[in-house]
This record gives C-alpha cells, structure tokens and sequence, in this order.
C-alpha cells in the first residue's frame, strides 16, 4: 500500500511541476515590460488595469490583455491612472485558514511519525499496526489451499500410519470423546533434513480438510524481550477460533531448547517464549481440536517439560527410505517428468542406497535438466545415470588439463582402490572407476552397495581399511615410495577415523576388550579431553590403544599389499583401460578381474586390452556385503557421504 501511495504521490507531483511550467511559459509570452506600460498608459492605450500585489494584469483599448511584474513600489501610478481616467480594481489578499495553518505548522512533525510507523512495520515484517511486532507470524492456509495429501508423501509407511489416528480425529472428534479417548495434544516428527517432515505435516492437513497455520521456530525470538511470548499467545488464541486446525512449528529446536540452570540475559528472551509455549499447550481444553505438530532434525537438545505428556508427547520417526521407499518417492516425482521407457525405477532406487526424500527429488530434476540441455522430449535412462554420477562423484571438470605422467599416476592410483575392494571380502561392489576430475577430485573409485544394510561387520570395517590403502600402495608398487604422493592424503585419514573408532567406540579390540573409550558427547582421554570415565587412565593404557590402531592399520595395509602384488597384470591392464576410456564401469571391472579383454561400452566389443595373464585363475570371491544405511565415502580430496562408498584421490 505504501509503496503504491509513493508512487501516485510522485506522479501527481511531475503533473504538477508541468502544468506550473505551462503555465509560467504562457504568462512569460504576455508580459511586457514596465517601461513600455507606463509609455502606453501615458498615450491612452490602457483600458482597465487590476492590482494583486506586484502584479498587474488588464486590458488595453484594442481588445488585448497584458501582465506586468512591478519590479519596485512606484508612488506616482495610481495617480496617473486616476489621471487618465483608467479602471482599476485591486485585489484583496487571502489570509489562509486556521485548519490549514495547523496543518503547515504540523507537517512536518506528521511526516516524521509517518516515516517512523513504516520503518517500524518494515522492519516487523509488516505486522498490524505501529506496534505489531507482537502479533505473531504464523501463515494460515485453509482448508482449500492445503492440496498436499498422503499419496503425494512416499517412502515412510510407518509414519503415516502413526499419523492417521490424528486425521481421523480431526474429521470425527466424537468418535473418540465418546469412549473417552484423548488424541494426542502435540506431534513431535523427527528425522533427518529432506526426509519429509514439513511435507508430511502438510499432508496430514491436506488429509483433515483443516486449516493450517505454518510458522519456523525463528520466528517467535526478536530482540525485545517478551515479543517471543506475546506471538505465542495470538497464534493459539487465533488457532483456536479457526479450530479444528492444525498448528505446525518447523524446526521448534530454535526456541525450544533446554533452559539453563542459572540466569543468561542472552537466553531470556528464549526461556520466556518456550515458558509461554508449555503454557498453552497444557492449557488447552478437549472440544478445542487444535493440534500442535513440531519438526526437528534435534531431538536430543530439546527441553525435558516439551517432550512430557499432554504435550509432544508422541514423536513419530520419520527415517530414510528404504529401497521400496525410494522406488515409491521416484514415482510421486516422476508424474510431472515425462520418461522413456527405458527408465527403470527399480534400478535408480537399488542404485541411491540412503538417499532421502530431497536428494532423490533432486536426482529426477538433475535427470530432467541433463535431458533438456540435450534437447531431449522425454528423460531417458542415461540422464538418470548421469544425474545419480553427479551427485553422488561430483561435477566433471573435463576442463582441467592433467599431463600425462599425473594422468598414469591417477590411473594406476583408482586402479589399486578398485582390485583391493574387489578380492577382499565382505566389501561393496565396485560400480564405476574414473580419473575424469570430479568436484576437488583428480580420480574417483565408487562403490555402490546392492542392498539396504543397518550395522558393519569387523571384517566389513577392515576389508574398507585395506581399500583405502590400495591406492597408496599401487603408487608405491609402481613408481616408488619417494614418488608416492599426497594424493592419499584423506585415504589414510579415513582408514585412520574407521581404526579408532574400532578401537575406541565398537568394541572390536582384542586387548581392550568391548568398552567404551569415546563418544559423540565428550572427547576422549586418549586425545586429551576430559572424560569423567577415563579420568584415571594410564599412559600404558593409552600406549596400548596406540599399538591397538597400529596393527589394524598395518594389517590391512599388509593384506592389501599382497592382493596387488600378486594381481600386477590386473593393475596394468585396468590403467590401461582408464588411459583409453577415462571411465569403465562394474561390466568391464568384470572382464579386467577375470583376465578378460574388456568389452567396449559403446560398440559392445573387446578390445584387447586386457592383460595376458600369469597363470592365475583370477577368481573373484563371492559378493556377501549388504547396503549399509550410511556408509562413508572411501578415497582422498572429498568431504563424507551418506550415499555410496568411493575411492576419491585428491
């Protein structure tokens, strides 16, 4: 509204300035000097004259008007007028009124206040009023806005089914009052990011046919103490005449955390607004039927009093799909993608072990960039291999210029991650090797896992520490230990992480025994922190932990060794392989593990580049590994992945 009233105001002033400007030319084009008035008052030429001011305007005898600007107060004009006989009138000045006297004194005073109640709503984000920074910001969407409903959610069946009784409730809340029945005041969804909470919450509106009020947990704290309570107390005071709705709070951890002991000034404001929030939700009465549903990726920091019963006192679990979950969210986000009928979604879901509701969104809208970049009509399968390499190995940075002995280097460094987790047991299929430049990656070994898995193996654990190593050690096989580089850097970081918290936090050492030695909350005694547990360890004790990582470490590095040396042919035919194709997938890993030429990707053929063999059967043991739920990414040069294992030289 401000803004359209600006800029009317700035039209009607430019129509203003022009008419003015008209108007001043026209008056400029009639006047005449006073010189030439006086000479032609003295000849008769003046009919009739009149006075306002300094300004003269009249008539002369031929018919014609004029205007003269008096330039100084001339004492002998009125009686030369009066001499030659000429008409004159004068013009009474206008004395401006009181009103309008107020109104110029005040102006500026007004203009002043007016300027301030609009800073002060800008930066309230609009509320009602000068002061209504204390109303609260909750968005309201009725009933016919709310279009999201249980079929467009997918991938968490269980959620949904804890979920229902609350739809049922709002439909019929008589059902239940009249066997005594109380729905449950507060609905606590937790989850990781992108696993659908907000959508699901929508939903359960959608489903009720309820009004649905949408707030963040940031948008009760300001800087004014008491704002935060004030905007809880009018969300539930104007939930309850829309009642029965529903009242979703995103991200509550921001305003509902633990409250401290002693008085912080910083954290009154917050304790003040969650105070406020326990309040109501304790204080509601059965035929109101609102209910509150909160989101958090946090539980654990959240406040005992929130979590008790009467208020969130159901906490629904909403987790990362399984692979018939995803099968079920690519569906819902294939509808508006029009596919080829090569694209099988059984695959891509197998194919994006832990990946959540959002990441797999995005995977169909990579796919359907990639395709439109092509100028495609309909998404095919590829786009949809290509998107899934995206995210899961980066973005190919084919303009990166690497020579050609760095170029073998990397070859033969992706090579030697590859064999090693193909001959150890118990590890993840190897699903594609590249040393095309991908994100800050000079090369990349990915492993993909074929099912969904929840827990790891010892054996798992150390098969993925001698991967990690077989890049390093197929350098040094090759060129030397002093031409090893830094490219294993995150490799050995990595294999280093899984060994301590072997050690430290699974239980899987032989001479510690299965005790806990270091958690998520406290640091532990072995790096120097302050664990209560550990206060009284010895350094024996801590030397013992040190030898403990050390023979996991070399063990592995050992095991890894040997499977390379006794698999030199392999290693040289599948660098020649990636010098040549610069990418070769599970198909051709297969020809090079069985001594096989390796068949072309494009034409179907061999090529011949395999090696020629030693002898050795070149047997591939059986793949036994599972899809972990959230394995770790397995190389150098990139962060951790909750998707797929890989081997990444940096």
């Amino acid at each position: 509204m401000f803004k359209n009233l600006f800029l009317w105001l700035i039209v009607a002033l430019v129509i203003i300035f022009a008419v003015e400007a008209v108007n001043e030319a026209d008056s400029a084009s009639q006047e005449n000097n006073y010189v030439a008035f006086k000479k032609q008052l003295a000849n008769g030429d003046i009919s009739s004259v009149k006075i306002d001011g300094r300004v003269i305007t009249g008539l002369r005898r031929d018919g014609r008007q004029f205007t003269v600007v008096l330039p100084l107060t001339d004492p002998s004009l009125l009686p030369k007028l009066e001499e030659m006989n000429v008409e004159t009138t004068g013009v009474k000045p206008q004395e401006p009124s009181i009103m309008m006297s107020i109104l110029i004194s005040w102006f500026p005073m007004l203009l002043l206040i007016g300027v301030w109640i609009f800073y002060m709503r800008a930066a309230q984000g609009g509320g009602h009023g000068a002061l209504g920074f204390s109303k609260s910001k909750a968005k309201l969407m009725s009933e016919s806005d709310v279009k999201t409903t249980f079929a467009d959610v997918a991938g968490c069946d269980e959620a949904k089914e804890e979920v229902k009784e609350v739809v049922d409730y709002l439909r019929d809340p008589s059902k239940y009052r009249k066997l005594g029945g109380k729905i449950p005041r507060g609905v606590l969804l937790v989850g990781q990011p992108g696993t659908g909470k907000t959508l699901l919450a929508k939903a359960i509106s959608g489903e009720a046919k309820v009004p649905f009020y949408s707030i963040s947990g940031s948008d009760f704290v300001e800087m004014f103490v008491g704002v935060g309570a004030s905007r809880v107390r009018d969300m539930f005071a104007t939930a309850k005449k829309h009642a029965p709705c529903i009242i979703f709070i995103d991200e509550i951890d921001a305003v509902g955390r633990k409250r401290s002991a002693g008085f912080v000034g910083g954290q009154d404001e917050r304790e003040q607004t969650l105070n406020q929030l326990l309040v109501e939700m304790d204080g509601f009465e059965g035929h109101e039927a609102v209910i509150v549903i909160a989101a958090t990726n946090r539980p654990d920091v959240l406040d005992s009093a929130l979590l008790r019963p009467g208020r969130f006192d159901r906490q629904v679990t909403v987790g990362l799909p399984d692979v018939k979950g995803r099968e079920q969210i690519l569906a819902v986000h294939m509808r508006k993608v029009p596919t080829s009928g090569d694209v099988n979604i059984g695959v891509l879901a197998r194919g994006t072990p832990g990946f959540s509701g959002a990441e797999l969104a995005n995977l169909v809208n990579e796919a359907a960039l990639s395709a439109a970049r092509t100028d495609k009509r309909m998404v095919t399968m590829a786009d949809f291999e290509l998107a899934k390499d995206k995210l899961l190995m980066g973005t190919e940075r084919r303009s990166m210029a690497m020579n050609e002995h760095e170029k073998e280097n990397t070859a033969y460094h992706e090579s030697g991650h590859a064999i090693v987790g193909k001959l150890v047991p118990d590890h993840d299929p190897v699903y594609k090797v590249s040393i095309i430049p991908r994100g800050r990656a000079l090369g990349v070994t990915m492993y993909l896992p074929e099912n969904d898995r929840f827990s790891h193996s010892r054996q798992y654990l150390e098969s993925m520490i001698a991967s990690l190593y077989g890049g390093r050690i197929a350098e040094e096989l090759i060129f030397g230990n002093e031409m090893a580089t830094t490219g294993a850097a995150n490799d050995i970081e990595k294999a280093t992480g899984i060994a301590r918290n072997m050690v430290l936090r699974w239980g899987f050492s032989s001479r510690l025994g299965a005790q806990l030695l270091e958690n998520d909350q406290t640091e532990s005694y072995y790096y120097g922190g302050g664990s209560s547990q550990l206060q009284g360890m010895s350094e024996a004790s801590r030397e013992m932990i040190d030898a403990e990582i050390r023979d996991i470490l070399t063990r592995n590095y050992n095991r890894a060794r040997k499977i390379l040396e006794e698999n030199m042919d392999i290693l040289h035919a599948m660098k020649d392989a990636l010098m040549k194709y610069e990418t070769i997938d599970a198909e051709q890993i297969e020809d090079l593990m069985a001594r096989r030429p390796v068949r072309d990707i494009v034409s179907g053929t061999s090529d011949g580049s395999a090696g020629s063999g030693d002898g050795k059967s070149g047997d591939i043991p059986k793949e036994k590994s599972e899809m972990p739920k959230d394995t770790s990414v397995l190389g150098d040069g990139t962060e951790s992945s909750d998707s797929a294992s890989q081997g990444i030289r940096d």
